[in-house]
């Protein structure tokens, strides 16, 4: 599915509008859609329908004015208030008069502060709160007197709907630089917005709906984007059947340069993940001593023993036998559990120079690199980085806190300057291309932040690619894929008790469903 920033999801409306629906029409439509969602959470409990609209002085308060004419015709206890003055856009007038003529308490305390205990009183007592405040167009951070109405709906019980985005949130960047609305439910139009699954302002969006509204394909595709999330079903497409006549090397030789003595289990977790998605062969170079610890672990893959250092890392004397391997590779996964140091950079620097194959670089090869983080523009590789916040701040000078505040920008802004495939770890993955593509992930929870969650990536990711799969792809897939795999192991071990291992014992699970 597309992600639309502000400015495209401007140019939908501009194209919807052009095709003959009035912007008075829409405004309707997205309120509509709202009252419905309230009215269908609340089957449940239909005695619940004491509702507080907090309306803001733009279209987006429009929306939640019709929303709140809607429910009142259907019988619902309906309050508005306007923290900072009433509606100024024509459209949202226009529906504030129809508003006007039904029984609603319509509430502005702007001019008469007095009456904000009263309005904090109505919150108090709501069963549903509405947030119409800002949409996509916020920028900065609320001040008074909006502040202290986020705090009032922060102390209710009531259940919060926010209408486009919590208000607070930046839409393009997931920013939240003040007060924010944490939301319940996020009710959003024609498609997602970068809000809803960058955080940390997806974590104040709750559930995200979208509503399709007057939006077409057609039109959808007129507007041009190169961010997207995915779904399962656009997933499935990218993983066609095996054709019958298939052996080994069909699917592809992966050579993975990992571990080092005292330190297997990265590598031994990113060589299962990798067999578990489907590549042909794999072979994993690994130091004399961490080699005899894996052999008793790890069958289906070939095990090679190379010389180790003093540090019982890979030495730069297995240079040789490494770039055997490498000529005939379709994919080289190097980094997970390998050791820092001028061996491991010498090696990793060898790899890039030499390797005709797409090379995947994680972990400890993210820490080698980020001492020549040039080095990557000398080769005539396909390269992917997989950082965590930690390394991407190795990488590029930044603070963590710097990396985290705009995760998208930091993201695109790093391949324009270095041509690789950047994998942003983290909650809401960003994988971007250096053509421009990006992809932000929806899968996943707080149970997969655990040692060896990374490794498991990157095997997936390199099995993907060593099959044939184009690179971009196939780090938004195992991206993807890893999330689910991490939500599905919640739901049988819980949070708490999954382990990275785990991710790797529920693939199969995970490919079943693809192969229907």
């Amino acid at each position: 599915m597309n992600i639309y920033n502000a400015g495209q999801t401007r140019d939908i409306e501009a194209a919807i509008a052009a095709s003959g629906v009035a912007y008075l029409q829409m405004m309707e439509q997205a309120g509509q859609a709202v009252a419905e969602h309230l009215l269908n959470r609340n089957k449940a409990t239909p005695h619940k329908t004491k509702v507080v609209f907090l309306c803001g002085r733009g279209n987006n308060g429009g929306d939640g004015l019709v929303a709140a004419r809607r429910l009142c015709l259907e019988g619902w206890d309906v309050s508005v208030i306007f923290p900072g003055g009433t509606s100024k856009t024509p459209d949202s007038m226009y529906m504030l008069e129809q508003l006007k003529t039904l029984s609603v308490s319509i509430l502005d305390p702007s001019p008469s502060p007095d009456q904000e205990e009263f309005c904090f009183s109505l919150i108090q007592s709501a069963h549903w709160i509405v947030d119409a405040l800002f949409g996509i167009g916020f920028h900065g951070i609320l001040d008074e007197p909006y502040s202290r109405y986020i705090k009032a709906v922060g102390e209710s019980c009531a259940t919060v709907v926010s209408i486009d985005i919590p208000s607070g949130a930046h839409c393009d960047t997931g920013c939240v630089q003040g007060p924010c609305i944490q939301a319940d439910d996020t009710v959003t139009f024609f498609t997602y917005k970068p809000v809803h699954l960058i955080y940390p302002a997806a974590q104040y969006c709750g559930k995200v709906f979208v509503e399709p509204l007057f939006y077409t394909q057609s039109l959808g595709e007129s507007i041009p984007t190169a961010q997207h999330t995915l779904s399962f079903e656009e997933v499935k497409k990218w993983f066609p059947a095996r054709h019958p006549n298939s052996h080994k090397g069909t699917f592809g030789k992966l050579l993975c340069i990992c571990g080092k003595a005292g330190m297997t289990g990265a590598a031994e977790l990113s060589a299962k993940a990798a067999m578990r998605c489907g590549a042909g062969l794999t072979y994993l170079m690994t130091p004399k001593d961490a080699c005899a610890a894996l052999s008793c672990k790890l069958t289906e893959p070939v095990l090679i023993p190379l010389d180790q250092s003093p540090e019982g890392t890979l030495s730069e004397q297995s240079l040789p036998a490494i770039l055997e391997q490498l000529s005939s590779a379709s994919a080289c996964l190097i980094g997970c559990g390998m050791g820092d140091n001028i061996h491991t950079q010498t090696i990793l620097e060898a790899v890039l120079q030499h390797a005709k194959c797409p090379v995947i670089v994680d972990a400890d090869g993210i820490n080698a690199l980020s001492h020549h983080i040039d080095r990557v523009k000398q080769s005539t590789a396909s390269i992917i980085l997989t950082p965590h916040p930690g390394e991407m701040s190795r990488l590029t000078g930044k603070s963590t806190a710097e990396i985290q505040e705009n995760r998208l920008h930091t993201a695109k802004e790093f391949v324009q300057q270095y041509p690789v495939t950047l994998v942003l770890k983290g909650a809401g993955t960003i994988v971007a291309t250096p053509d421009g593509q990006t992809w932000i992930n929806s899968t996943g929870n707080p149970g997969m932040a655990k040692g060896g969650s990374g490794d498991v990536l990157a095997g997936m990711i390199a099995a993907f690619v060593a099959q044939g799969m184009e690179v971009g792809k196939a780090a938004a897939a195992a991206v993807y894929l890893h999330g689910l795999a991490g939500d599905r192991c919640a739901q049988c071990f819980s949070q708490h008790a999954m382990l990275a291992s785990d991710l790797i014992q529920m693939l199969p699970r995970v490919f079943l469903d693809l192969e229907k």
